[in-house]
């Protein structure tokens, strides 16, 4: 009876994502790559890739090699920002990618038409209930609605809040997704109840078997608590750097480092805004795949949400939906009870 009201609440999710379970893998750079995603749409969840700052000839080979890991439907991430956003929108569409989400700011202009022109559905993160409105009026056909709780680039808002202020008003004419420390189930099925077709998780998939990420970035999740995830600061009003969220290390005293570097370059005139901010955003890819791939858990980011408490162990990825699966049924029974 529970498990049958479990899927009539995540029905609209799985039915728009064309999967058995309406979970998102969020876009971690690095981490959600072919082995990570293919294996959670094998589990009935629905993989993500992340783009991050690949080139077109990289994300061709990345989509190309999940493909060939499983028949099941998964997407892909963009960033908004990045210099050859349109050359990444033609490869996903010349693979036939049913989903593309759109992440890092307000869709750029024709970017929304060249994706849906390709058939593809368009996911896009609303951080505020006017930017939801006005996403949903532009052609956006589904949100997600993550809090600063996640892990890496993050909001000001916290996701119980932003779910009480987007769900009510957004929730009867897209589906909506709920993202942001989300560890449990017991979790998942009280956004499900609020009216989200589904929820968005990153950090809890991030030292998955089939995680490529490093045993010691693996480690590092292990001995953390939600204490050590914690944002990045601003130092320069002028730099409009989005904070990220990671565990403490020597790594995010050297992005102090770095903001004043570029900032003291946006003083001299030698670079431009948008330069400037892809520098930052280099600057997380770099430091990410240390971390990531090299294991330098020290000088390396380890971008992790707020649940990362919750990540006690490796496990398989089905072994980890099973889970979440069971606690939100469990918590919609004792309701029911």
């Amino acid at each position: 009876m529970t498990t049958a009201k479990l899927a009539s609440l995540m029905a609209r999710g799985t039915d728009f994502l064309g999967c058995e379970t309406a979970i998102l893998c969020g876009a971690m750079s690095w981490v959600s790559e072919r082995n990570l995603v293919a294996a959670i749409s094998n589990a009935g969840g629905f993989g993500v890739i992340a783009c991050g700052a690949m080139t077109p000839e990289l994300l061709d080979a990345e989509i190309a090699a999940t493909k060939a890991l499983t028949d099941r439907p998964f997407g892909v991430n963009l960033i908004t920002m990045h210099p050859q956003l349109f050359d990444l929108i033609d490869i996903c569409a010349r693979h036939d990618v049913g989903h593309v989400v759109l992440a890092g700011g307000l869709p750029p202009k024709g970017s929304i038409e060249a994706i849906k022109q390709k058939g593809a559905r368009l996911i896009c993160f609303a951080p505020a209930l006017s930017l939801a409105k006005k996403l949903v009026r532009s052609g956006v056909d589904a949100l997600v609605v993550e809090g600063m709780e996640a892990g890496g680039h993050i909001g000001p808002v916290s996701t119980s809040v932003l779910a009480q202020e987007i769900l009510p008003d957004m929730a009867g004419q897209v589906p909506v997704f709920v993202a942001g420390g989300i560890g449990r189930g017991e979790a998942i099925a009280a956004y499900l109840e609020m009216g989200a077709a589904g929820v968005q998780l990153g950090t809890r998939f991030a030292c998955a078997t089939e995680s490529i990420a490093h045993p010691n970035f693996k480690k590092a999740f292990f001995r953390a608590s939600a204490r050590d995830a914690v944002a990045s600061v601003q130092i320069d009003a002028r730099l409009p750097v989005i904070p990220v969220r990671a565990l403490k290390n020597a790594g995010t005293e050297s992005f102090t480092a770095k903001q004043r570097e570029v900032a003291n370059l946006l003083d001299s005139g030698t670079i431009e805004m948008m330069e400037a901010q892809l520098q930052i955003e280099h600057y997380w890819a770099g430091a990410l795949r240390r971390a990531v791939i090299d294991g330098d858990v020290e000088g390396g980011s380890l971008m992790a949400g707020q649940s990362v408490g919750m990540v006690t162990k490796e496990e398989p990825v089905a072994a980890i939906i099973a889970q979440l699966m069971e606690e939100a049924a469990q918590a919609l029974a004792r309701r029911t009870a």
